[in-house]
């Protein structure tokens, strides 16, 4: 039986032995809670670095698969890319009647804004036909729809200098933008191997 002494010995003892319990789980808690604001704070790191996604109401038109896929397109040149998107067959008909498809397809880091096949629909037929038959005319329309350089969504925004030598205009934000006052952007940043594509909604018209 223990004497009074060594009762207290042993108790005190126990205590020291809990208190460092209670020490070591303190520290794991902010361990782990460091651990864990470390890991957040590098999440938000990586989400603020990653490119921004397609945007836009007419992506929903895009194939979900295959090569024309927002995906099948990244793989390709972009009048590669657009020749198999349905979206852009009228477009890609108008780059092989202007003999545009290697210039576009050879091309380093460029910007398109392709005009869906509504767009051009909405061109008179007849007229549509007779800039279609015009390669010089029809050429100058399409290197003003191409800027140089990879245009992201926060740097699209201002005025640039077109492959046909005019220049056009970028108003908007986010995923809200419009070219030259009247173009709206309905399916943007859309990547292909050599270019950052913008699909509008009406043909742009240079100068």
């Amino acid at each position: 039986m223990l004497n009074r002494a060594g009762a207290l010995a042993m108790a005190a003892g126990f205590a020291i032995a809990l208190s460092a319990c209670g020490s070591d789980d303190s520290g794991s808690e902010d361990t782990a809670d460091d651990a864990m604001s470390t890991e957040e704070t590098m999440a938000e790191s990586s989400a603020e670095m990653a490119p921004a996604g397609e945007f836009g109401a007419a992506c929903s038109a895009v194939p979900a698969d295959g090569e024309g896929s927002f995906t099948g397109m990244a793989d390709d040149p972009v009048a590669t890319a657009a020749s198999n998107n349905p979206v852009l067959s009228t477009l890609v008909t108008a780059v092989g009647e202007a003999d545009l498809v290697d210039t576009l397809n050879s091309a380093e880091d460029i910007t398109v804004f392709a005009p869906t096949n509504d767009a051009f629909a909405k061109i008179p037929e007849a007229d549509l036909n007779a800039v279609l038959a015009d390669q010089e005319m029809l050429t100058s329309i399409l290197t003003y729809h191409v800027v140089a350089g990879e245009l992201a969504p926060d740097a699209l925004a201002g005025e640039h200098t077109t492959l046909q030598g005019g220049t056009l205009t970028v108003e908007g934000s986010g995923e809200d933008f419009t070219v030259n006052g009247e173009a709206a952007v309905v399916c943007g940043n859309v990547q292909t191997a050599n270019a950052t594509v913008y699909i509008i909604d009406t043909v742009l018209m240079p100068a």
